[in-house]
């Protein structure tokens, strides 16, 4: 497996997941586009696009900082046809940025609801969109999106329905999509945790730095792109994926190198996930 000379446009890569996913490619020689809104270090977050494209740079890869919004629909397609340019083509698409906030309607502020679906979801097919184009031309496209499972179960609408809702949108787009470029060639798939993942949101959305030692590191999500964006020829697409199920597939029994701290804590299954 390889993605020497592949050029990976990747949303949200400043840091967590998708920096991860973006260091994972650099380690063949990939050309990475690092789209995001950080151009300075976050004093709480650290992580900027010009930090990981130096990381990219310095474990092999070729990289391209390109701030942007993904909710601005021409910043999109300008950023779609620079990173075309700089590279000669773009062969994946790795919509990652994402945005969360778990409350309920009642007490949930409407703009902070249009955040998420501008994030989540619209984003999603707004840069698929932009993408194709180029991702037409490629010998093994793929679009992954960073979406959960669909389960219907009451328990993820109860108390944060807004938010399952925009997540769920991204994980039908990649259905629908999964369809509607199958012409084309190109592989649709999402991936998610099946433990959360030591990274901002948990942190600071989903109960603090202290669930840590029930947490897995980014690398696991990393190693399971890798593993889903080096199949080719649609071999492997349409599929709601889980970062384990996946690995598993691969021949990977042992995840302990995963874990984010040396504890005997029970991992924490990630939202959407069954037990």
């Amino acid at each position: 497996m390889s993605l020497k000379g592949k050029t990976l446009f990747i949303t949200g890569a400043s840091r967590g997941i998708g920096r991860e996913i973006a260091l994972k490619a650099a380690q063949d020689g990939a050309n990475i586009v690092i789209a995001a809104k950080s151009t300075q270090e976050h004093p709480k977050l650290g992580g900027s696009i010009f930090t990981v494209a130096q990381e990219v740079e310095a474990v092999g890869g070729q990289a391209l900082a390109l701030q942007l919004d993904v909710r601005d629909q021409d910043a999109v397609v300008l950023a779609m046809k620079q990173a075309a340019a700089h590279f000669g083509g773009i062969d994946i698409l790795i919509n990652n940025a994402g945005a969360i906030k778990l409350s309920g309607v009642e007490t949930l502020d409407p703009n902070r609801f249009d955040l998420m679906y501008q994030i989540n979801t619209r984003a999603v097919m707004v840069c698929s969109q932009a993408a194709l184009a180029y991702l037409k031309n490629s010998d093994n496209p793929h679009i992954l999106n960073l979406s959960p499972p669909l389960n219907l179960d009451e328990k993820w609408f109860a108390s944060y329905a807004p938010y399952t809702i925009t997540k769920y949108g991204m994980s039908m787009l990649t259905l629908g999509m999964n369809q509607e470029f199958a012409s084309y060639g190109v592989s649709v798939n999402s991936l998610w945790p099946r433990t959360i993942i030591a990274t901002a949101a948990i942190e600071f959305s989903l109960g603090g730095k202290q669930l840590f030692s029930r947490a897995r590191k980014p690398n696991i999500m990393a190693d399971a792109a890798y593993r889903i964006l080096n199949s080719e020829k649609r071999a492997l697409t349409g599929r709601l994926l889980i970062d384990e199920e996946i690995l598993r597939e691969s021949g990977i029994t042992d995840f302990s190198e995963y874990r984010y701290a040396d504890s005997e804590d029970e991992l924490m299954v990630d939202l959407f996930v069954k037990e």
